[in-house]
């Protein structure tokens, strides 16, 4: 979502401004291609772009085309085949085919854009319609915007900071626990991430766990590593890990498993923490932590584009009977 948040927030800024914008989106792919379904690139009145589609000559050609139609009234799909041999001086050469969706937006249709990004502001799931003419109809693709999860720092020593520091940057919602509140405190934390100095156990049982929250346990000790698996373990949360060596981590589960905990929420805490990558540093192993949240998260990737659909209610901004109007480029890269 963070890439796309600067793209609607800026489309929805120009349109109010009296300036329309076209929505470039990759709407399909085959093969190989640079970007995947869901990447997205506005094209501004002054012929300025934010956002990207993967760069080289394609993204400066849907540039040139979505800006040549910035004020009619549909959509248009681009294709592009990335094999040509002069492919090599812009390094496109994945040898896989781009969709690419243009819609036009302006007062007249900028509404669902407008509710996209209020409710991607708020951490609510969001789409967006891209309306595409296609064979003389209308056909409708939605794009979803995914909600970040929410990572859930329990100790904010030098391994936690760290770790959020990274997260803020890869589109992670960060809250850091600490009961120090000159560990926990906007000094040390960017101004995204939420901040609790509270006891960490009594913390974590109050927040209000789902399976889009993740729990990284990295406080300073034995004793406080133990109260905070034990507070979360029974918990929804989506992830759960514990830094420390192994004999460390078996004492604190062979301990919970005694307690009664079920052998499968045992079995499901990351210990120890992090992809095995030889992390000495502190900011190698919140590289460690990170690269693992991020395959954890990536396991079954959201379906960022739905679609086609057929348009039963076209977008206002479409006139009727108006004709298809498809480019197959066969781009130079």
């Amino acid at each position: 979502m963070s890439e796309l948040l600067p793209v609607l927030e800026t489309l929805v800024a120009d349109v109010d401004a009296n300036r329309p914008a076209a929505l470039c989106v990759v709407l399909r792919t085959k093969g190989s291609t640079p970007q995947s379904p869901g990447a997205a690139m506005l094209v501004r009145a002054d012929m300025t772009t934010i956002g990207t589609l993967g760069g080289g000559c394609v993204e400066n050609e849907v540039r040139k085309r979505a800006f040549g139609f910035l004020e009619k009234d549909h959509g248009e799909m681009m294709d592009f085949l990335l094999d040509q041999e002069d492919g090599f001086e812009n390094g496109l050469i994945c040898g896989g085919k781009m969709y690419i969706g243009v819609q036009p937006i302006t007062k007249e249709n900028v509404s669902p854009y407008r509710d996209a990004l209020r409710d991607a502001k708020a951490r609510k799931p969001a789409q967006m319609p891209i309306a595409i003419r296609e064979d003389n109809a209308t056909s409708e693709y939605r794009i979803n915007l995914e909600v970040p999860p929410t990572l859930i720092i329990a100790g904010a020593g030098h391994v936690g900071q760290a770790v959020a520091r990274l997260a803020a940057d890869l589109d992670f919602h960060v809250v850091a626990i600490d009961d120090r509140a000159d560990y926990a405190c906007r000094e040390r934390f960017n101004a995204q991430a939420d901040l609790i100095v509270d006891d960490i156990a009594s913390a974590l049982r109050n927040y209000p766990m789902d399976q889009g929250c993740f729990v990284v346990i990295v406080t300073r000790g034995h004793k406080h590593d133990h109260e905070a698996v034990d507070a979360i373990i029974r918990s929804s949360a989506g992830y759960i890990g514990l830094i420390g060596s192994k004999r460390k981590s078996r004492l604190i589960l062979d301990d919970l498993a005694r307690a009664g905990v079920a052998p499968e929420r045992i079995a499901a805490v990351h210990t120890p923490i992090g992809l095995d990558i030889g992390a000495i540093t502190v900011p190698e192993i919140a590289v460690s932590i990170m690269a693992q949240l991020i395959q954890h998260r990536r396991k079954n990737h959201a379906t960022m584009v739905e679609g086609p659909f057929d348009s039963d209610v076209s977008l206002k901004n479409e006139a009727p009977g108006s004709k298809s109007q498809i480019s197959n480029l066969r781009s130079d890269i």
